[in-house]
């Protein structure tokens, strides 16, 4: 049985180069959150959904994944767009936005410079992902914002990367008759370059939606 907490401590030591970061971001910005930002959304949920690592002014500002950045705009969009979010999205975490069904988390809980968590970081953080994913007992999607969330959440199951190649659009079955469902991140890059657009998110969102049976 995996003894890590499904959600990291606010200020996590295991990583030394993330804790620098933060460090000289509560520096530059003490009003900021500045730690690992903890999973947020139903925890009866049938749909998890699995970023890369908090934005430096989105999640490491905010406290909440995927707010006060670009990708969040698009992501919440989305969610209340199909259903499985309510409440009116204003990139605050007291804006009183709730998800119905699905959560969402990290790879890495911890912003990291650039947004290029190493392998190493993505390594210590990994316990806590197989943690947030054992909690939810109905989950039965996954659902992989990016290459390096698809291959963490393989990894959280004992499997290798080369299981499942990435591509948006891919699935794989998970054991415990649950499936993962791989995306394009929604981030401002991948959307200004047209590799993913808001019809791509909406159809690949919806069909984890479909196969959590929300």
């Amino acid at each position: 049985m995996n003894a890590t907490p499904p959600e990291p401590a606010r200020q996590c030591p295991l990583c030394p180069r993330l804790v620098a970061y933060r460090e000289q971001n509560a520096r530059s910005e003490p009003t900021w959150f500045n730690g690992a930002a903890p999973s947020f959304g139903d925890p009866e949920a049938r749909l998890l959904i699995v970023g890369l690592a908090p934005g430096r002014t989105g999640a490491n500002r905010t406290g909440r994944p995927f707010t006060g950045d670009y990708a969040g705009d698009l992501l919440y969009g989305t969610l209340k767009k199909i259903g499985l979010a309510h409440g009116e999205y204003r990139a605050d975490p007291s804006d009183g936005l709730a998800l119905r069904g699905a959560m969402i988390t990290n790879a890495v809980r911890c912003a990291p410079p650039e947004n290029k968590p190493t392998p190493e970081e993505i390594t210590a953080c990994r316990p806590f992902l197989e943690s947030r994913i054992a909690a939810l007992p109905r989950l039965r999607v996954i659902l992989a914002l990016g290459s390096i969330a698809h291959e963490s959440v393989l990894r959280a199951h004992g499997y290798k990367p080369s299981t499942s190649k990435f591509g948006h659009g891919v699935e794989a079955v998970l054991p415990n008759n649950r499936s993962l469902v791989s995306s394009y991140h929604c981030s401002r890059y991948n959307t200004q370059t047209r590799r993913l657009t808001p019809e791509m998110f909406e159809a690949v969102m919806l069909r984890a939606k479909t196969l959590s049976g929300l």
